[in-house]
């Protein structure tokens, strides 16, 4: 044949396998619609080096970032498809690839895409002139005869195939023998029943068998995909030269087969801001079946016109999707193979959770009857590791979370006579609870799953769908659990990267996967008080926390401080809310608007403190808004930090509302300024590092000169000493202010503290706490601050920890403390240099004292009508 028209065949068929492989079909499209194979595949990881059991255990247990860290670890030793036949480090050309990888990690996809670039001129363009793709599933209904000749034909979509010249170069061709795991035939032939003639015909069986053992044609090249349980099959007349295997999707790889799936920007958008906000469920996607699965009931969803976060916000709920996604595109044979082997999963997930056990040996699978056929495919995966000399095939659960889900499945499961003596783990619910406080955190997705299934709505899809008969009365055994473990304060690892979490919080999370409203009021009706101090917040913790909070009907105190923000959460409050914390939420100005609404319609809440949030203007002008309204009763009850549970009871001696640390500007002072002459109730403002600079002291101070103002106490900072005037102004004119704390003003200075001091002497000042902490003042301040204490009729504490006075300062200050006129009660000071002056210069040491050393020590009883307190830290 001329070279022309050779090129001509060659052309023609590329043409052939590019429209052939060009188009892909899912599982549930409908009949004539189909995919563009390129505007869906994704590149997947794939590495060239075997895994240890230890790194397969690592990443079957790894979620979220840990998982995304693992992912990347494996990548470092990545290889691509175009490298596959690149010689190895000794400069040995592979000639046989075997490509592992489990269930529906993409192996098909794999070997479809190759044949599509390899013909679009994409892929071992120089290298291969010819590429053939080996259906094994096909392979396995052939009953006739037929040849390799037979098989080059059965691609050809045109019957001249030049058959004869092909084989000529056997070197250049490459044969691609997808799903040999799938193939029925034993391959024990003897070596003299193989062919060695490409056109001699033979049962399938045989002619499969002279590939693999290079009897034939054996200066071709083989790819052959096979999840791993067959590799030992494989190994025993096969010879490779190079094992790669498909780890699946890396972090960046599912996000653009999203966007890839989906086509709709807005709608890829969505369902990935959804998939993220849960860790394992996003985890779940590095495998392609189960990122296919995942995406296609969200698409179904979204086109409905559903909220993704209310069709599917549990856990439970999304795996129960997936569960029933699974059944659809399979035959009803399967089906009843499913059922038949849901049992025996089950039994199989509990006895390996108890057993803390995530690797399966060949007997195990067998005790329970999953060494069927297609048993294993949907939820398990198999694993060879080296074990010495020999492979060792093991199993697992394609993730951890899988085998919790149907280790809880079990426990809802009523009992099936025909399988008492399978095996089947001790089904005791209570001992389970019992066990998962002392669980060291491995029970605890199962107890989560546990509570998920138990949702009418999934027992009944249970029932419908797969057979399976419930046991509903397990659900008053978690009632009380829930109930009996309210008012612990035990801590547990949290199952997202380590963090420790509080047990109200892991409560939170089993109330929220059951979703039911009458169960969780029920379960949460004690709960008065809410701490969760310093946890790193995942989104579906949020979740929990805010649908359980909106079912703690006497919920009275909240407090959330976690290490990172809050996503925007609807928080919905009981009647009986006294105290809410929220601080280092990173909340913006978007939450003010619901935060508004609160203040204007709880009229229990008296403390709001929104401590190092980023509130910005528009934030503080909603919040004003809601302190200007006539039901705000915003009160605090106690200046500590801890509220009174009973706090119905107490008569309130303060209003507050903190704002710390939230990057406020001069421009939200008029808010605050409004705000301030309106709410007759605000007693407790802080306004402490925030940057207000002088304009916004002076837009703050003519809110504070109105009448109408019952502010007592104020925490500043970030003035300047020229700010001071209108501070002043204020402590000469105010008959609510008590308190003024100026702690951390270094700029302050001589002339601020002379300022202020002008304010104190004023008969109408009703100041009796000040606070100058770190406020690096000079003796010359002293003397003003002396001046003032020998003048002032209400100022009974003065806070100057941090200040270095020197002997000229304490002396100064001194003359002031001993002045008939002072009421001070109580001095701050820093250093035991500086106690010890004071001390001495306000009482002289007596003989019998033998040092002073007391942190507190009441003295110079007969300088004021009450006696001093001078306390040094």
């Amino acid at each position: 044949m001329s070279h022309v028209a050779d090129t001509g065949y060659k052309k023609k068929y590329k043409e052939d396998i590019k429209k052939k492989y060009k188009l892909i079909k899912d599982m549930n499209s409908h009949f004539g619609d189909n995919m563009i194979l390129n505007r869906r595949y994704t590149n997947l990881t794939i590495v060239d080096r075997p895994r240890q059991a230890k790194e397969r255990e690592h990443e079957i247990m790894a979620v979220g970032w840990r998982h995304a860290e693992i992912m990347t670890e494996r990548a470092s030793s990545a290889i691509t498809l175009a490298t596959l036949y690149k010689p190895d480090k000794d400069g040995q050309t592979p000639q046989v690839v075997v490509l592992l990888g489990a269930a529906g990690i993409g192996k098909t996809m794999t070997a479809r895409k190759i044949m599509y670039d390899w013909a679009a001129g994409e892929l071992y363009k120089e290298k291969f002139d010819y590429v053939f793709y080996i259906n094994c599933r096909e392979m396995n209904l052939l009953n006739e005869q037929g040849s390799v000749a037979d098989m080059i034909f059965k691609s050809w979509l045109n019957t001249n195939a030049p058959v004869n010249h092909i084989l000529v170069n056997p070197e250049k061709l490459l044969f691609i023998i997808d799903g040999f795991d799938e193939l029925r035939f034993s391959f024990g032939q003897p070596k003299d029943n193989l062919c060695t003639d490409p056109w001699q015909k033979k049962p399938m069986e045989i002619i499969l068998s002279s590939l693999f053992r290079r009897t034939v044609v054996p200066e071709s090249y083989l790819m052959i995909t096979t999840r791993p349980a067959a590799l030992e099959k494989l190994g025993q007349f096969l010879e490779c030269s190079r094992y790669a295997e498909i780890l699946g999707f890396s972090e960046a790889e599912r996000e653009k087969y999203f966007h890839k799936f989906f086509g709709n920007e807005r709608q890829a958008r969505e369902a990935l801001q959804f998939v993220k906000a849960n860790e394992i469920l996003f985890t779940m996607c590095f495998i392609p079946f189960i990122c296919w699965i995942i995406c296609t009931v969200l698409k179904q969803q979204l086109e409905k016109g559903e909220n993704l976060t209310q069709t599917s916000k549990t856990v439970t709920g999304v795996y129960m999707l997936y569960l029933s996604s699974l059944v659809k595109p399979l035959s009803n044979n399967m089906k009843q193979h499913l059922h038949g082997n849901l049992r025996g999963l089950c039994s199989l997930a509990a006895d390996g959770i108890w057993k803390q056990k995530i690797l399966f040996e060949e007997e195990e699978i067998k005790k329970f009857g999953l060494d069927q056929e297609n048993s294993l495919p949907l939820f398990l995966n198999e694993n060879i590791f080296q074990k010495e000399t020999d492979c060792e095939c093991l199993y697992s659960f394609i993730h951890l979370s899988f085998q919790e889900f149907f280790a809880a499945l079990l426990y809802i499961l009523e009992e099936d006579e025909t399988t008492t003596d399978s095996g089947i783990p001790r089904k005791d619910v209570k001992t389970l609870l019992e066990n998962y406080g002392n669980s060291n955190n491995y029970l605890m997705l199962t107890v989560r799953f546990l509570f998920g299934l138990l949702n009418e709505e999934r027992m009944k899809d249970l029932q419908e769908k797969f057979g399976c008969k419930c046991s509903p009365q397990i659900k008053a055994d978690l009632l009380k659990w829930v109930q009996a473990n309210q008012q612990t304060d035990l801590t547990l690892p949290c199952v997202h990267e380590g963090i420790y979490q509080s047990h109200q919080l892991e409560l939170f999370h089993c109330v929220y996967e059951m979703y039911e409203e009458d169960f969780a009021v029920n379960a949460l009706d004690h709960f008065t008080e809410l701490k969760l101090n310093q946890n790193k917040f995942t989104q579906m913790d949020q979740r929990a926390l805010s649908f359980c909070v909106k079912h703690c009907r006497s919920l009275e105190s909240l407090c959330i401080n976690p290490r990172r923000g809050l996503d925007r959460q609807k928080f919905s409050f009981s009647s009986l809310l006294i105290s809410c914390r929220f601080c280092d939420c990173h909340l913006t100005a978007a939450y003010c608007e619901d935060l508004s609404s609160l203040l204007g319609t709880k009229q229990t809440l008296v403390d709001l403190c929104l401590a190092g949030n980023s509130l910005g203007e528009s934030g503080v002008k909603l919040l004003c808004e809601g302190l200007k309204h006539v039901n705000c009763k915003l009160q605090k009850l106690r200046r500590e930090d801890q509220i009174d549970s009973h706090a119905h009871s107490l008569i309130c001696e303060s209003v507050s509302f903190r704002l710390k640390a939230c990057k406020l500007s001069a421009a939200c002072c008029g808010e605050l300024s409004s705000a301030l002459s309106t709410n007759q109730l605000l007693t407790d403002l802080d306004l402490s590092d925030n940057q207000l600079g002088a304009l916004g002291m002076q837009l703050l101070c003519e809110g504070l000169k109105q009448p109408n103002c019952k502010l007592q106490r104020l925490v500043f900072c970030g003035l300047l000493g020229g700010c001071c005037g209108d501070l002043s102004t204020v402590l000469s004119t105010s008959q609510s202010l008590t308190e003024l704390d100026l702690s951390y003003n270094f700029s302050l200075g001589d002339v601020g503290v002379q300022l202020l001091c002008e304010g104190l002497k004023h008969l109408n000042c009703k100041l009796q706490v000040l606070g100058l902490e770190w406020c690096r003042l000079s003796a010359v301040s002293c003397g003003f601050l002396s001046s003032a204490l020998s003048t002032s009729q209400t100022l009974a504490e003065l806070n100057l920890w941090g200040t270095k006075l020197g002997d000229s300062g304490v002396r100064l200050l001194c003359e002031g403390l001993r002045h008939p006129n002072c009421k001070l009660q109580k001095i701050l000071v820093v250093g035991a240099k500086t106690y010890s002056l004071l001390r001495s210069l306000l009482h002289p040491v007596k003989p019998e004292t033998k040092s002073y050393s007391d942190i507190v020590e009441i003295l110079g009883s007969h300088f004021s009508p009450k006696p001093l307190v001078i306390a040094e830290r």
